[in-house]
């Protein structure tokens, strides 16, 4: 790599400050800064330890520099036309992004950025390089992501709607001396759900399997109010789990005058059994079923997702005991109730 020195004059050297207080282009002060360390005597690996930046982006600068003068600072990006990413290209890409590729007659259902690039150079004659795209992608906020499942909610949107709304003003006005709360269960399988992890370039992390896959379940609920959990712990998820819920409500709440409970339309919530059960309460707990398919308006689901996300998935229990252990660990540190317990249904 060819030595550079360069000998500046004073007024060059005035020049280059003026030029790197004026400026707001942070690239244009940097180099301007590299040049005052050039006129100091100082070497192109010492400049860069000092601006923090490579060596040959340095030489370059100096070389620039020595042919051009103050000239061959600026940014040369200015001569390539006007640019491409527009406000108008980038609200497109947008809205491109938020679709699939099948809405603009490809067949494949996931985009590439190539596929990506080609749609976009069909809708608005703007042809870009796949490194300028990905630039582009980064700036709308756009990421590569798992896709998340869903059912349609078989329910008129109107219909939906009144639910919704009905269920919600129960819980911003319910009496103080009712309870609200939200009603869910969750499985816990000893085979692990494998979700994304951090790990080293070249290497895979391994999550050993028993194999034979064994299942426990909790029924929890927790107050709207308060965030405090009642959880009961069995091994099978019938009607007896909700049953058993309902009456751990009733222990945690004996003063209160009525109990609502929110909950989706799984079938132990509706059983001859459980409809039996609810008669003993003599109308002090009620039930309020929210529409099909929605889970975002059942607030526990977010522990069960965070549980799924701490404790289940990628787990390294060989044993259910094991995993069990760290699953009540979890539910107890999450719990606003103190002293808390989860009770076991016997199987």
């Amino acid at each position: 790599m060819r030595t550079i020195v360069l000998c500046l004059s004073k007024r060059v050297k005035m020049e280059l400050r003026r030029l790197r207080r004026a400026t707001r282009d942070a690239g244009l002060a940097m180099r301007c800064q590299m040049m005052l360390h050039a006129g100091k005597g100082r070497s192109s690996r010492q400049i860069a330890e000092a601006v923090g930046c490579h060596r040959s982006w340095v030489s370059r600068v100096l070389g620039r520099f020595e042919a051009e003068g103050i000239v061959g600072l600026l940014d040369r990006r200015e001569d390539n036309g006007p640019a491409k990413l527009t406000g108008e290209y980038l609200g497109l890409l947008y809205e491109v992004v938020s679709r699939g590729p099948p809405e603009y007659g490809y067949r494949r259902p996931t985009w590439t950025r190539e596929l990506l690039r080609a749609v976009m150079t069909e809708l608005t004659g703007v042809e870009v390089h796949v490194a300028t795209l990905s630039r582009a992608l980064k700036s709308i906020g756009a990421r590569r992501g798992r896709p998340r499942p869903v059912v349609r909610c078989p329910w008129s949107q109107a219909a939906k709607d009144r639910r919704i709304r009905a269920i919600r003003r129960l819980v911003s006005s319910v009496p103080r001396d009712e309870v609200v709360v939200y009603e869910d269960e969750v499985d816990i399988h000893l085979n692990p759900k494998i979700g994304l992890d951090w790990m080293n370039r070249g290497q895979q992390k391994e999550v050993v399997t028993p194999g034979k896959n064994e299942k426990q379940y909790l029924a929890g609920a927790m107050n709207a109010r308060t965030k405090e959990l009642t959880v009961v712990e069995g091994v099978r998820k019938n009607s007896a789990l909700f049953v058993a819920v309902l009456k751990a409500l009733a222990e945690d709440y004996p003063r209160a005058r009525r109990i609502h409970v929110i909950l989706d339309n799984y079938r132990i919530h509706s059983s001859q059994i459980s409809q039996l059960a609810l008669a003993g309460f003599g109308g002090r707990v009620v039930l309020h079923f929210l529409p099909p398919y929605c889970p975002n308006e059942n607030k526990i689901e977010r522990l069960w997702l965070d549980l799924h996300s701490e404790v289940t998935r990628n787990h390294r229990c060989s044993t259910m005991e094991a995993l069990m252990r760290n699953v009540r660990y979890f539910v107890q540190a999450r719990s606003c109730r103190r002293p808390f317990r989860i009770r076991a249904l016997a199987a």
